[in-house]
């Protein structure tokens, strides 16, 4: 029998490898919590929240969840991000660590923030 593939974010996590849903349901709630109005989909896979563009995204890996809260949201925490593993659009988070919850959340708000207030783009 083939797999379905998730359709919504609940899906999404209960989908992927025990050591991987603790910190996607952690991501999850910070994030539903930073944007509670946002609408939440499956997009290329990956669960993503939207307000008019999309706000940031998650996705899990073998070994780490990637948060992408596009470059521009990335920037301005450059120095708190340096003890993390980063790429142009995201931030990994290995499951052997905890998520560094207040980070997230900070730079989830500040994505939050130039989308609502200056229609910035994604990646």
């Amino acid at each position: 029998m083939a797999k379905t593939k998730p359709t919504t974010i609940a899906e999404y996590i209960a989908s992927k490898p025990k050591e991987a849903q603790k910190h996607l349901r952690e991501l999850h709630s910070i994030l539903k919590a930073v944007a509670p109005k946002a609408k939440q989909a499956i997009k290329w896979g990956n669960p993503v929240y939207e307000e008019n563009r999309i706000l940031f995204a998650f996705s899990a890996f073998r070994s780490h969840v990637n948060f992408y809260p596009a470059y521009a949201s990335l920037a301005p925490f450059e120095k708190e991000l340096e003890k993390y593993k980063t790429g142009k659009n995201s931030l990994q988070l290995p499951y052997d660590k905890p998520i560094p919850k207040a980070l997230v959340k900070k730079i989830a708000i500040h994505r939050a923030k130039d989308v609502r207030e200056n229609d910035a783009h994604w990646m």
